[in-house]
């Protein structure tokens, strides 16, 4: 415990957590493990070329919660560290999955709004054993088994994932810093807090004080699956047509040259470069999608994830969040104005104009009108043109991308 300092910095500078100085936004909740990350970052910013600030989310589920972030707020401060809080109003029934996107939603907001390169997490190897046997118990893949990464994506880094809980409590009551206790991480209506409180106890009281070591290794050489089927992408460069931070595309034809479970395999693979990834149901359906489907097609693969085939390209990406399933709106007379997914409406009563095609209005009968976004087989009478038309055929037309449409 006493060289942690020493050894956090040796971890940072071997593994290249911060290839690049810059502006790290250290997410601090009050706990023990983020308040000795904080500590430790603190010692080592100028060996590690970072500069600081503090991050706390309010979730607004304990009554506890005002004061904590009053202590985290006063620890930035004692440290002569910018704090930027978020609060939100998420009520003592949250749950844990809840909390947890809410949380991180936030810390993207900081991050983008501060122009911190990393985003930094207290995450320490007693959350990385907990998690590759949650993942167990859920039936995990294997990428899946590998845990938490160091590194993930758009700067999000966890310097404490070699260090175990005991030695970082031990470091910080060794230089007296002041911490917050929550009480939700020990009660077992949760199941990550069941996990730690109660089986993971039971086990080491069943195998012996090997079974933390033991997910380790697992998660460790899932880790090193994980990064062979990465070195097998750049052995097929041909296969990945184009990649961004929240997309990527994929060659078809490619694809039906393999046998279906090295297919499916790959398309795994390439869904992991972006962040999405599938369960063993999930990518057995989206391998059939890729091998069979019509171009113009999509499939749902949850989590914010959708699949979209254009001739010979299969699109993986992440749905916008103004791209939203359009419930139906209710105009009403008189005057008004609604939001609708990403489009505003404006209404009013007043005498017939001229319809103009190019145009963004048109006039209907009063009474009450219903609008909602196209579907399937919908047709349209366009503006001051004659006849109707299929929706479909319309966006295509006017060249509105496949991966668009669905907001109309």
């Amino acid at each position: 415990m006493a060289d942690l300092d020493r050894r956090f910095v040796e971890h940072a500078r071997a593994t290249a957590l911060f290839p690049e100085p810059g502006r790290a936004l250290v997410a601090v909740s009050g706990g023990v493990d983020s308040v000795a990350l904080l500590d430790l970052l603190v010692t080592a910013q100028y060996a590690l070329q970072l500069e600081l600030l503090v991050a706390h989310v309010n979730h607004g589920i304990r009554s506890e919660s005002a004061a904590v972030q009053q202590h985290v707020m006063a620890l930035a401060g004692r440290f002569g560290l910018p704090c930027q809080v978020i609060r939100l109003a998420l009520g003592a029934d949250a749950s844990e999955t809840t909390a947890r996107r809410a949380r991180y939603e936030g810390l993207r907001a900081m991050q983008c709004e501060t122009g911190a390169r990393y985003l930094l997490t207290a995450h320490h190897a007693d959350d990385q054993a907990e998690t590759v046997l949650y993942r167990v118990l859920r039936g995990s893949g294997v990428a899946g088994l590998a845990g938490i990464a160091p590194i993930g994506p758009d700067g999000l880094v966890r310097p404490l994932l070699p260090f175990g809980r005991a030695e970082i409590e031990d470091w910080v009551r060794a230089c007296h810093l002041p911490y917050d206790d929550d009480p939700s991480n020990r009660n077992p209506r949760h199941d990550r807090s069941w996990l730690r409180s109660e089986l993971l106890p039971q086990l080491r009281a069943r195998f012996g004080g090997e079974v933390d070591a033991r997910l380790l290794a697992l998660g460790a050489d899932a880790a090193r699956n994980r990064h062979a089927w990465r070195e097998v992408l750049s052995a097929v460069p041909e296969l990945v047509l184009a990649r961004t931070p929240g997309s990527i595309e994929v060659a078809r034809p490619l694809l039906k040259r393999y046998h279906k479970v090295l297919s499916q395999a790959l398309l795994r693979a390439s869904a992991r470069e972006v962040g999405c990834r599938l369960g063993h149901g999930s990518a057995t359906r989206l391998c059939r999608f890729a091998l069979e489907g019509r171009s113009g097609g999509t499939l749902e693969l949850g989590d914010g994830w959708i699949a979209e085939l254009a001739f010979d390209r299969l699109l993986i990406r992440r749905r916008d969040r103004n791209e939203v399933a359009l419930q139906s709106l209710r105009l009403n007379e008189g005057e008004g104005r609604s939001e609708f997914g990403s489009w505003s409406f404006t209404w009013y009563s007043a005498p017939a104009g001229v319809v103009r095609r190019e145009g963004a209005a048109t006039w209907v009968e009063s009474g009450e009108l219903h609008v909602r976004g196209w579907q399937r087989g919908d047709r349209i009478v366009p503006l001051g043109g004659v006849g109707s038309r299929k929706v479909r055929r319309v966006l295509m037309e006017a060249r509105v991308p496949v991966a668009e449409r669905e907001r109309y």
